[in-house]
């Protein structure tokens, strides 16, 4: 036990008296906590507290952007406006603070200078620019995401003779610009909120830009009655909030921007500028932040709205957006912001053209041009995320500084803890979607799991808790994976680190949504904490592991179909089920486009069969690519792999013939191979008719089609022809008898399941019938003289040792095989183009593999 002199003064130190401060005081304080936050403002509200520019309000709605902990705190206050400003928004601060009586545990005017990690003690040491020192048993930063300013990064600013502003520090007295000359540097947010409301009072303004941003009409007012309204349910709406991507009720997007009309799809985007709904514009259709095209259908209509209201054209082309994806940056509400630019007195420089070169004496200076300034207003934004978390000098276990720590980039555990830094936690920190949420909302989810925590340490007597670096570096690669397959990385913005010289150049937040964030957090607590290790007088213990083993896609894809709560396959009957699969493929996303799509149908071994076929877009002849659909032989038809087969056409420069089959049960085994089998003849003998190259001829296949592909191959080299140059087997079956551990390990949950499975080969072949090498290619007695293959393999996938199992035994019987199983992914991972992007490189290594097939690609 601690000697009682060794106590710390307090169980939780907190650094802010912002929302997230005031919050994590109350709820403390209801735990029996003691808690003390340090706030270098003279009052309450933070980020509220500070900026108190011209125009500064919020871009979620204040019915949204409030606390839901307390339900007689929602009902008693009352919103004026739909957007709030900053004075209200202060006011409420204000309000709850003094509602909690919260102000009691503040000390006000205070900076902490520096936290150290006392090992013996297992406490934290917290100095203050006031001499102060106190410690305390857990340490949590609750500063913000927005509230480290950026330094100016200009020469000669202490030249300057004249007044100059700062949006982020901005008198609380006001400032009156009448009859000024004012330069206002910067059109981010604050930029886009300030520059109408400074317009209207100065007698000319000049507004210096480096890159435009898409702003749309903010269409302010009093509140909609509709949305007055939702205080009559507001528990249940609030849990709507908790599990939507951005934190505010909305319609979760199934749909895709490239499949719906042209009709349609500017509809709804009119309807989106008219609403003023941020959250929802980058989620309108589920493809806008994933896919370029996609997201240049939005881009171009916001830009289209820009133009329509600028009256010169020459201004109109420095602020219409164009370097970066919209949302990628995050968009800007505005009251008449692009209209101001159409007064006289108003002007705009582009200093990407005409860069800034110094601030002077009496203004500031161009490349090109001098100016004279009254006042300069700089809105030039934050050191964002990191800037704040790093302004204190934090230092964990052997003295190990937090910026030495994140020299590289912020290593963290979910946005909430560091490995090397034990009692350590952030609020709405990098790695969370803080951001890219409705702030309030991911702030109480964020205190609620601390305060969960800390409660459950208190039960089981535990003392000191700290992320392992296992789980630290595992959160950290998914979230990068996750924004690297959407389009964040491609704008140079805060998100990325990119606005602050010599920053990491790392996604700073979690993108994939805080539902899914929600989740994974309540994973690592249901899991006893996963990813932690915890000590105390009740023991040691660690439960060390990945929250998130799948790749951030495929963790999507399987949420969405838990949340669907649809029949399994295996209870249905075949008709049933293979109404459901085409009803699913329905939404799926396209696939590129290619050359020429034909249908036909050629002779089976009992009559005609359809095909599709790709040609790619490039002069002909081309090789020729025979492809078996998925399905396991009872789904599917030569159109439900189009996508993959699309992209395997454009990637491949291959004719890609997608040839159906009979399936079962209608047609049991051996009809199917039977088929798949004269298809390949037939294409082999019409190869110049479709366009082909004679003798140019592989095969491909995914899961049930690679069986058939593999045992095509074999028949084939049996039959002596025709020549095949390769074999392309994706995530294949091969052993109707597979009892391997990943039929085992993954034989639920993940799409294709064990029991599916079973179902499958029920319906397609009697047991006796499974060892045949027509059913089982693997059991074959010879496997030499076939031709080169590559099998990809998931690593979730039941199939995934058969398919390695049958590489090996190629490679055993001396033919040329390759295997590649992918960390993180499913069975149907390969096949869903467009919706499991981190599936890209495997198709490419498919595309790549069909390729290298070929002795001929074009003629000569």
């Amino acid at each position: 036990m601690m000697r009682e002199s060794n106590k710390p003064q307090l169980d939780v130190i907190v650094v802010g008296a912002g929302f997230a401060g005031l919050y994590l005081l109350h709820k403390f304080r209801q735990m029996g906590l003691s808690a003390r936050a340090f706030e270098a403002g003279n009052d309450v509200g933070g980020t509220w507290y500070w900026n108190r520019y011209p125009g500064a309000r919020c871009d979620i709605e204040s019915i949204d952007y409030s606390f839901s902990f307390d339900p007689y705190l929602e009902q008693e206050w009352e919103w004026t406006e739909k957007y709030a400003t900053q004075p209200e928004i202060l006011r409420y601060a204000q309000h709850v603070a003094e509602r909690f009586d919260l102000r009691r545990d503040i000390s006000f005017g205070t900076r902490v200078d520096q936290a150290v990690w006392d090992e013996d003690r297992t406490c934290w040491t917290v100095t203050t620019d006031q001499g102060e020192t106190v410690n305390g048993r857990f340490f949590i930063m609750a500063t913000g995401c927005l509230s480290q300013p950026k330094d100016i990064d200009i020469p000669g600013v202490e030249t300057y003779t004249g007044e100059i502003y700062r949006t982020h520090s901005w008198p609380h007295e006001g400032v009156d610009f009448s009859g000024k000359t004012v330069g206002i540097i910067g059109t981010g947010s604050s930029g886009i909120q300030s520059i109408p409301l400074i317009a209207e009072q100065a007698e000319h303004t000049t507004v210096f830009q480096r890159t435009a941003n898409y702003s749309i009409p903010a269409g302010n007012g009093p509140i909609a009655p509709e949305k007055l309204a939702v205080k009559q349910r507001y528990q249940d709406y609030r849990e709507e909030a908790r599990w939507t991507s951005v934190g505010v009720p909305g319609k979760k997007a199934m749909d895709f921007a490239l499949t719906v009309s042209e009709e349609e799809r500017q509809q709804r985007y009119e309807d989106l500028w008219n609403t003023g709904a941020i959250p929802h514009l980058g989620s309108e259709f589920a493809d806008l932040l994933l896919d370029e095209k996609a997201n240049d259908t939005l881009a171009e209509f916001v830009r289209r709205k820009i133009r329509s209201v600028i009256e010169d054209s020459n201004v109109a082309d420095i602020l219409t957006p164009t370097e970066f994806p919209i949302c990628t940056k995050r968009a800007c509400l505005d009251t008449n912001y692009y209209q101001t630019f159409n007064k006289q007195n108003v002007d705009i420089v582009d200093i990407k053209a005409d860069p800034i070169t110094s601030i002077t004496a009496t203004g500031l200076a161009t490349r090109d041009r001098e100016f004279a300034f009254d006042a300069i207003v700089f809105a030039t934004g934050f050191d964002a995320m990191t800037g704040a978390l790093l302004a204190v000098d934090i230092r964990g276990c052997s003295g190990q500084s937090l910026k030495e720590k994140w020299a590289h980039g912020p290593l963290n555990y979910l946005g909430l803890t560091v490995s090397g830094f034990p009692n350590f936690f952030m609020i709405t920190g990098p790695g969370s979607p803080s951001v890219l949420s409705n702030m309030i909302l991911s702030i109480e989810q964020h205190v609620e799991w601390i305060a969960d925590c800390l409660d459950h340490m208190d039960r089981e007597n535990l003392t000191r808790i700290e992320a392992t670096v296992t789980a630290e570096t595992g959160w950290v690669d998914y979230g990068t994976a996750t924004s690297d397959m959407t389009l964040f990385p491609q704008a140079k913005s805060w998100y990325m680190g990119a606005n602050v010289p010599g920053k990491p150049r790392v996604c700073l937040p979690y993108v994939g949504g805080v539902d899914a964030y929600r989740r994974a957090c309540n994973d690592v607590a249901a899991q006893d904490y996963l990813g932690f290790r915890l000590a105390g007088a009740g023991g040691a213990r660690c439960n060390d592991g990945l929250v998130r083993r799948q790749q951030p896609d495929v963790v999507a894809l399987l949420e969405m179909l838990a949340e669907m709560e649809l029949p399994p396959f295996e209870a249905m009957s075949a008709e049933e089920a293979r109404a459901m699969s085409v009803a699913m493929n329905a939404g799926n996303p396209p696939g590129p486009e290619v050359g020429e799509v034909v249908d036909g149908s050629y002779p089976g071994a009992d009559g005609p069969v359809e095909y599709r076929l790709y040609r790619p877009d490039s002069p002909g002849p081309h090789p020729v690519t025979v492809y078996f659909h998925g399905g396991g032989w009872v789904l599917g038809d030569h159109m439900s792999d189009d996508a993959l087969c699309r992209d395997l056409c454009a990637n491949s420069g291959s004719i890609i013939l997608s040839a159906n089959y009979r399936h079962a049960p209608e047609a049991p085994f051996p009809a199917a191979v039977d088929d798949a089998f004269a298809a390949l003849i037939w294409a082999a003998e019409h190869a110049e008719t479709l366009g082909g190259i004679t003798g140019e001829l592989a095969v491909c296949g995914w899961s049930a089609g690679a069986n058939l592909a593999a045992v095509v191959c074999q028949l084939a080299r049996d039959a002596g022809g025709p020549e095949i140059r390769g074999q392309v087997l994706i995530t294949p079956v091969v052993d109707g008898g597979d009892d391997r551990p990943s039929m085992t390990d993954n034989a639920e949950g993940f799409v294709l399941t064990r029991a599916l499975m079973d179902w499958f080969w029920d319906h397609y072949a009697d047991p006796a019938q499974r060892d045949d090498p027509r059913a089982s290619p693997l059991l074959a007695g010879d496997l030499s003289g076939l031709p080169p293959a590559l099998v990809i393999t998931a690593e979730f996938d039941p199939l995934r040792d058969q398919g390695k199992a049958y590489a090996e035994a190629l490679v055993a019987a001396g033919t040329d095989a390759r295997h590649i199983n992918y960390p993180g992914q499913i069975h149907t991972s390969f096949a869903a183009v467009g919706a499991i992007r981190t599936a890209n490189g495997a198709r490419q290594e498919l595309a790549s593999a069909l390729r290298a097939c070929f002795r001929v690609m074009e003629p000569a």
